[in-house]
């Protein structure tokens, strides 16, 4: 059984918009509600309110407040799932502590989870019953499980609907030193594979800098709360949105080249410290334009879904400074020297394909031990936006 996620662009009319925002207000107030009951509760005598405990006091809160009638009853018990997960997550990860939702800077969207269906270019969902006009740029396959709305900060409406098919991943095939390849993700060069492929780093939000500082400087300028200044920030909401859909596109492209290459059955990367890299200020911009988590979350799902053997090493594994052809170790090497020669036998190195070659043959290694974790297939995540 596999679960896959289609995102379609959907079409509200005016009144339906008005029906949504309501929603997406209701679902706010509800997270915000829960989290301050289980909060308040635990102040008051250390007592931990599970979902199914808040839930029992929604019939009093709707007669209370008679607008959450108005809403769709089980996306309302969603959201107080939602904030119970943030909660459960806190604990078990250790993220950060579950923040109260704001009205003009949160994430605005509701889950329907029963009664979803498409009939020809409309979207039908309890409280929608006239049907909601979507654009369908490719078929579902399998069983709707549930459907996500949202809008974006240009007033985009996408919906997300998760599907559950009834069949298993592919098979994947043995691994072999011939048909494996590490890969090294960096700055300069976005990606670098040890057979010799390179996919450069485009580098979206540099190139749109300048513009972006130009409209910020606009919207500054603008009084608070003016319509000028809601104008104004749409322009740079559309320009980031211009990003985010081009960095987006460039590592599907990307991933799914790697994952199409006949000759290729298993694919090394590194464990990358992303929160820690980022933390260095002069380089914090580019490797978060760069999107390294979001890559590995592509390759991770894609390599279950083609029958991929997908391979992490360490975080710490020295793959830069190791010469690949004898091993020597450059102990000088600085982030600015792009090529170097060992020491030991002579040879010049490219650096990120030197890395590459040795994040291969420290993933065959690690194999070899005994130390290759048998990877779950993961929940597959939203692809392409239409």
């Amino acid at each position: 059984m596999m679960l896959r996620a289609y995102q379609y662009r959907i079409y509200p009319t005016i009144s339906q918009q008005e029906a949504l925002n309501k929603h997406f207000g209701s679902m706010r107030f509800i997270y915000n509600w829960a989290l301050d009951m289980k909060i308040e509760a635990y102040k008051k005598d250390k007592t931990s309110l599970s979902r199914f405990d808040i839930q029992a006091f929604l019939p009093a809160l709707k007669k209370e407040k008679q607008w959450l009638t108005e809403v769709n009853a089980q996306s309302v018990q969603y959201a107080v799932k939602c904030m119970d997960d943030a909660y459960k997550h806190f604990f078990k990860n250790k993220a950060g502590f579950p923040k109260f939702k704001a009205k003009h800077f949160s994430k605005k969207s509701f889950t329907a989870l029963q009664k979803v269906e498409l009939l020809e270019d409309k979207l039908v969902m309890p409280k929608f019953l006239d049907g909601i006009k979507i654009k369908l740029s490719r078929p579902i396959e399998g069983i709707i499980k549930k459907c996500t709305i949202s809008v974006t900060s240009t007033g985009k409406y996408f919906a997300s609907i998760l599907s559950e098919i009834q069949k298993e991943f592919p098979a994947k095939k043995p691994i072999t030193p011939q048909t494996t390849i590490g890969i090294d993700m960096g700055i300069k060069t976005l990606v670098v594979a040890s057979d010799g492929r390179m996919y450069e780093n485009n580098k979206y939000v540099k190139k749109e800098l300048g513009r972006i500082k130009y409209l910020q400087r606009i919207v500054s300028r603008k009084v608070k709360g003016s319509n000028n200044r809601k104008k104004a920030n749409l322009c740079v909401a559309k320009v980031h949105e211009k990003v985010r859909n081009q960095r987006t596109s460039r590592i599907h492209q990307i991933t799914y080249a790697l994952t199409h290459e006949n000759q290729v059955d298993s694919i090394v990367a590194e464990d990358l410290n992303t929160a820690g890299m980022l933390k260095n200020h002069k380089l914090a911009q580019s490797i978060s334009d760069a999107s390294f988590g979001e890559m590995i979350r592509q390759l991770k799902y894609k390599c279950d879904w083609y029958g991929k053997n997908f391979i992490q090493i360490g975080r710490f594994e020295p793959s830069s400074r190791l010469c690949s052809l004898c091993g020597a170790k450059n102990q000088t090497l600085t982030l600015k020297d792009r090529e170097w020669v060992c020491g030991a036998c002579g040879a010049l190195h490219d650096r990120d394909l030197n890395a590459a070659k040795n994040i291969k043959t420290m993933g065959l290694k690690k194999i070899t031990a005994g130390g290759f974790p048998v990877a779950k297939p993961v929940e597959l995540p939203v692809l392409i936006r239409s």
